[in-house]
C-alpha cells in the first residue's frame, strides 16, 4: 500500500515533532509508538468509534508513532489491513509502546499503562484457547473488574459480537459494570439499547421509524411490505458486515420484488460507506446520520453492535433478530419460499 509521505518527509515531520516536544509537550497528549516485524511500510487505521474519529497511521521501517491530545480515557481500535483489530486504552499524558510482528498480530505487546499491559495479558493467555473457553475467561475478568474500561470491551467483543449473542448475559455484565461505573456515559448508553434489544429481541411487531438517507429521501417502516425484508446494520471498517451486505445484495438480485433492504451504516462520515455501497452497485435506502451508538435508529430498534440485523415478514413481525450471515440467508429463503 503506497504511503502518502516519503521517508525523507516522514523524517523531517518527526524532528520538527520532537523539537516542538523540547519546548514542553502538552500533558494533555496521548502518545502511541511501536514497531513491527516482518513489514517495512504500510499503513493502518485508529478508530474511535464512539465519536467516529478515524485517522491513517504509516510504517516506515516497519515503525510508527501517533498522538492526539485527550482530555479524558477512551478506547481506540487499531484496524490492520487483514481487518484483525486491537483495542487501545488511551490515558492523556500516557505514552505507549507497541511491539509485535506481522506474522502473529494476536501476540503483540503494548506497554505503558496498567490498562493495556493487563488487556496485553489477557490476549497472550486465550491465544491458543477455543472461543467458549475465551468467552468464559472475559466474563471472569469483567465479574473481577467491573469498572475496567478493558470489561466494556470484552462485553462488546466477546459477547455481543459472538457466533451465539446471549442478550441476557450482556446485559447481567452491563448492569455490573453499570453499577460500578454508574456516569460513564457509553455504559449508560450500551445498557439502555440491550434494554431495548432484549424487548424487541426475536418476536414481536417491528417499532415505527422514520429517517432520511444518505440521499435525502424519507424512509421508513412502511417501505418494508415484501415477502422478507432485512434492517442490516454495518460499517466501512468492518469486514464481517460488508460480506453480509454482499450476501443479500445476490438474493435481492435474484429477488426484486420480493426482498426489501435497508441499511444503517455506523461510519461517521456517509462518504466512506457510499464508496464500498457503489463498488458492490447496493441501491437500497442506507442511512447514515453520523451519531453512531447515539443514533435514534440504534436505541429505537435495539442494535448494539456491527453488524447486526433484524427480520421481517410482510405483516412486519419479526421473526429473526442478530443473524449470522448463513442464518440471514436461510431465513431470508424460508421467506421467499412462502
Amino acid at each position: 500500500m503506497k504511503n502518502p509521505f516519503s521517508f525523507h518527509h516522514s523524517s523531517i515531520i518527526i524532528l520538527f515533532l520532537f523539537g516542538l516536544m523540547s519546548c514542553g509537550e502538552s500533558t494533555n497528549d496521548f502518545r502511541l509508538e511501536g514497531k513491527f516485524k516482518n513489514i517495512n511500510q504500510g499503513e493502518f487505521y485508529i478508530y474511535n468509534l464512539e465519536t467516529g474519529r478515524k485517522d491513517t497511521i504509516g510504517l516506515n521501517d516497519g515503525q510508527f508513532s501517533y498522538s492526539t491530545p485527550l482530555s479524558d480515557t477512551i478506547v481506540l481500535t487499531l484496524l490492520f489491513p487483514n481487518y484483525s483489530e486491537m483495542p487501545i486504552f488511551a490515558q492523556p499524558g500516557v505514552h505507549l509502546k507497541m511491539e509485535g510482528d506481522v506474522s502473529h498480530l494476536k501476540e503483540t505487546k503494548v506497554t505503558g499503562s496498567e490498562d493495556n499491559e493487563q488487556m496485553t495479558a489477557f490476549r497472550l493467555e486465550t491465544v491458543d484457547m477455543m472461543p467458549p473457553a475465551v468467552k468464559k475467561k472475559a466474563e471472569e475478568f469483567i465479574t473481577k473488574n467491573p469498572q475496567s474500561p478493558i470489561s466494556l470491551y470484552l462485553l462488546r467483543r466477546y459477547f455481543l459480537q459472538s457466533v451465539e449473542v446471549d442478550f441476557n448475559k450482556a446485559f447481567q455484565l452491563c448492569s455490573k459494570m453499570l453499577n460500578a461505573r454508574p456516569n460513564y456515559l457509553p455504559l449508560v448508553h450500551l445498557h439502555k439499547r440491550l434494554s431495548a434489544l432484549s424487548k424487541y429481541r426475536t418476536s414481536g411487531t417491528l417499532p415505527h421509524f422514520s429517517a432520511k438517507d444518505t440521499n435525502g429521501k424519507h424512509v421508513s417502516d412502511s417501505l418494508l411490505k415484501s415477502k422478507a425484508n432485512v434492517i442490516m446494520v454495518w460499517a466501512s471498517w468492518n469486514s464481517d458486515s460488508q460480506g453480509i451486505l454482499r450476501k443479500v445484495r445476490i438474493l435481492q438480485r435474484e429477488h426484486p420484488k420480493d426482498l426489501s433492504v435497508i441499511s444503517i451504516c455506523m461510519d461517521v462520515s456517509p462518504d466512506e460507506g457510499a464508496r464500498t455501497l457503489r463498488y458492490d452497485s447496493i441501491q437500497w435506502p442506507n442511512i447514515c446520520d453520523g451519531k453512531l451508538w447515539d443514533s435514534p435508529m440504534m436505541t429505537q430498534l435495539g442494535f448494539s453492535f456491527v453488524p447486526d440485523n433484524i427480520v421481517v415478514d410482510k405483516q412486519h413481525k419479526i421473526v429473526g433478530r442478530s443473524l449470522r450471515s448463513d442464518q440471514l440467508t436461510e431465513k431470508i429463503e424460508s421467506l421467499l419460499k412462502d
